[in-house]
């Protein structure tokens, strides 16, 4: 069964109990005003689609000491409590990382450099099919290709341990 909470002013609570008591209470004044709202116009809520899917919400009670385990464990990611729990349940359901803000510039860094020694690559791989090299000059372009090889490795490595360190981290150990 759904549950509807909201807010309201005090005043308005106080005038709506007041007129909820007649009808037997809130939550019974609360579902005849739903029923009468949908009743007529149901049909045209489902068409309008003004209301998307809504990310399941789950409530976790904890312990003083294991909420406080869980603060300390999200802010050393620079994650919210709610951030760090659905990461652990991502990752325990689908394997997926979640990194932190920090984590993900770097990654995003990283995607950047490897982008850019990529056009690196391809003019040169287009300059050495199209010129006829002899010599140094053919020597250097060779060089430069071996340079950004290593440049490459260097990143994707880089990644790798981004992200076996972060699956790591979410690991649970029996």
């Amino acid at each position: 069964m759904a549950d509807f909470k909201l807010r309201l002013p005090d005043g308005l609570a106080t005038r709506f109990d007041g007129w909820a008591a007649e009808r037997g209470g809130r939550s019974p004044a609360l579902r005849h005003l739903i029923e009468q709202a949908t009743a007529s116009g149901a049909a045209s809520c489902e068409q309008a689609g003004r209301l998307g899917s809504r990310p399941l919400k789950l409530t976790v009670r904890l312990a003083a000491a294991d909420g406080r385990g869980l603060d300390a464990a999200a802010a050393e990611m620079g994650l919210t409590r709610n951030a760090w729990a659905a990461a652990l349940i991502r990752q325990r359901l689908h394997g997926r990382p979640t990194f932190c803000r920090s984590e993900e510039l770097s990654l995003i860094a990283i995607q950047t450099e490897l982008r850019r020694i990529g056009v690196n690559v391809n003019q040169i791989a287009r300059a050495l099919n199209t010129a006829v090299m002899e010599g140094k000059v053919l020597d250097l372009e060779l060089a430069y290709l071996d340079d950004l090889r290593a440049e490459i490795r260097a990143h994707m490595l880089a990644l790798h341990e981004a992200f076996k360190g972060n699956l790591a981290y979410w690991q649970v150990e029996p």
